[in-house]
């Protein structure tokens, strides 16, 4: 099923416990969220929210989903992890996106942001994964990357090198990553990178929520 499917269905995902004030009814706050994370410009949004009568600034959507913090989390056990990582361009300046991807379900346990790539920096991303999900038995799928292995052997973690096969996981999320921004007509430009990793781990979140 196509993941802009998600637009019409459950939206229990997302967690409006940020909303202090009643001026947006809910159900219209969750669609405007669900519309940005499946790839709509702010503009584009806030003109389908007009034409349901409720106006709104793009600063308001963008605060939504800021607020929201749609961090992904689940406590299940994978089999396999697929690592790796990729590059992000924010201002025209080059920024390393990590990511870890369940080859079983599809899912985005953990995704995050470095201005550079060290082994210091991996394991700082394996050590915040492993306190999202339980990834102790689990054998790490990584490509030849020196500091990717040297990372997990220090953290004490199986791994083995896979080009292909379930480490694509990991690839097919990259290039989804990066249709949607590069639909965004320069989403990453004029924003802190912290703008744009928050974005990115609301985008895990919506990833995996249930069609």
């Amino acid at each position: 099923m196509s993941k802009i499917s998600r637009l019409s269905g459950n939206s229990d995902w997302i967690d409006l416990d940020f909303v202090e004030r009643k001026r947006t009814p809910e159900p219209v706050i969750k669609l405007g969220i669900q519309m940005h994370l499946a790839g709509l410009l702010l503009s584009n949004t806030i003109s389908v929210l007009d034409e349901l009568g409720v106006q709104r600034s793009r600063k308001a959507v963008h605060d939504w989903v800021q607020k929201a913090d749609l961090q992904p989390t689940s406590g299940k056990t994978p089999n396999q992890v697929a690592v790796d990582e990729t590059v992000i361009r924010i201002n025209n300046q080059q920024y390393w996106l990590y990511a870890a991807a369940d080859p079983d379900t599809n899912e985005l346990p953990h995704l995050r942001l470095f201005s550079t790539t060290t082994t210091a920096l991996t394991e700082i991303f394996l050590r915040e994964l492993r306190q999202r999900r339980n990834v102790e038995d689990a054998i790490f799928l990584v490509d030849g990357a020196n500091h990717l292995q040297a990372a997990l052997h220090r953290a004490g973690l199986r791994f083995q090198t896979e080009r292909h096969g379930n480490r694509n996981a990991v690839e097919r999320t990259f290039r989804e990553v990066k249709r949607r921004t590069s639909s965004f007509s320069n989403c990453f430009s004029h924003v802190e990178p912290d703008t744009a990793e928050n974005w990115l781990q609301s985008f895990a979140r919506w990833h995996n929520a249930p069609n």
